[in-house]
């Protein structure tokens, strides 16, 4: 194995002290030397390949540069997108990214944030499952610097990034209304998580709001055990009937994919018999025969807010940053009017 190369080494090369190339190499008493000096230093220390020893480095400093991400699943095409600009953000700032996947199980991310802590990360974002508020309050009182991003707990005061899903839904309950649909129905999660609950509630309210009928029936929220056939027969139940339902929401990308492949076997013609909005921008919408409605969330903003964010916590502890973004309708051919789908 090769020799790593050390400061002792470039100091022999250069014909300087180890303390003097110490202070080049970590930006300090610059002034006191000359630039051809400095410069010397830094070439030298490219050419015989320097990697400063950071386990060392965070010693001194009790930072370690690197941030813990934990999502509910990498896989997850929001998730890889929001991963990916949080670790591209982070990295302007010299941090790295270490990011897992919590399978929105309780347990697994607990044991996630023990490894990451064990593994001296500087702070944690967090896209919490259900039911680990316990584990959030814990962190808190630890003094760990922490951030939520795309989900948070109305009922803790932490810092968060998120997206205001009341009236993202809301806003897509009024595009369809204006349309000319009347009879609008929803497929959610069955979860209690706040984001999911604050779609249905914009859902609800705009129903209300716009005047549209209200049926029980109309919404349904869906398991994930058994999500793609519960959502095929849900689309089912929905199209059939002596009223079938006009227009539908899905309240996932997750959802909207399942939902796009049942109305494809069920040869449910898109609008013309059913309108559709989806959540969240993916590249597979694409591949759908009619260009689809759906809700743009700014993923890259709440990545970028979500490290901003937490690098603010780390030099301030006591400081508490919410934010609730818009998220952006793009209305397209899956909900044309009705007035230009009707026959003259």
């Amino acid at each position: 194995m090769q020799k790593k190369t050390s400061l002792k080494d470039i100091a022999q090369v250069v014909g300087v002290s180890t303390a003097l190339v110490s202070y080049v190499l970590n930006n300090k008493k610059e002034n006191r030397i000359s630039k051809e000096v400095a410069k010397r230093i830094r070439q030298v220390a490219k050419d015989l390949n320097y990697q400063p020893n950071q386990i060392a480095k965070s010693l001194k400093t009790s930072r370690t540069r690197t941030l813990g991400l934990i999502v509910a699943d990498i896989a997850n095409p929001f998730f890889a997108t929001l991963a990916r600009y949080i670790e591209d953000e982070a990295d302007k700032h010299n941090y790295t990214v270490i990011f897992a996947s919590s399978d929105e199980n309780p347990d697994k991310c607990q044991k996630l944030i023990t490894t990451l802590l064990n593994r001296q990360v500087d702070g944690l974002i967090l896209a919490p499952p259900a039911g680990v508020e316990s584990q959030v309050i814990d962190l808190q009182k630890k003094g760990i610097p922490l951030v939520l991003v795309d989900r948070y707990f109305p009922d803790i005061r932490t810092s968060y990034v998120a997206l205001n899903n009341f009236q993202a839904m809301y806003t897509a309950v009024g595009h369809l209304a204006k349309a000319g649909y009347r009879r609008v129905g929803m497929i959610t999660l069955d979860t209690d998580l706040f984001h999911i609950t604050e779609r249905t509630r914009g859902y609800l309210a705009a129903l209300q709001d716009n005047h549209l009928t209200t049926r029980r029936s109309w919404l349904k929220s869906i398991g994930p055990s058994n999500l793609p056939a519960d959502v095929a027969r849900t689309l089912q139940a929905f199209t059939t009937g002596p009223q079938p339902i006009e227009a539908v929401l899905f309240a996932s990308n997750v959802i909207a994919m399942a939902g796009l492949k049942a109305i494809k076997s069920l040869s449910v013609a898109v609008p013309n018999e059913l309108a559709v909005v989806c959540f969240d921008e993916t590249d597979a919408y694409g591949l759908f025969d009619t260009p689809l409605t759906y809700i743009r969330q700014p993923v890259q903003e709440l990545g970028q807010l979500a490290v901003s964010v937490l690098l603010d916590t780390l030099a301030i502890p006591s400081q508490i940053t919410q934010i609730n973004l818009d998220g952006q309708l793009i209305g397209q051919a899956s909900t044309q009017p009705v007035s230009i789908l009707l026959p003259d």
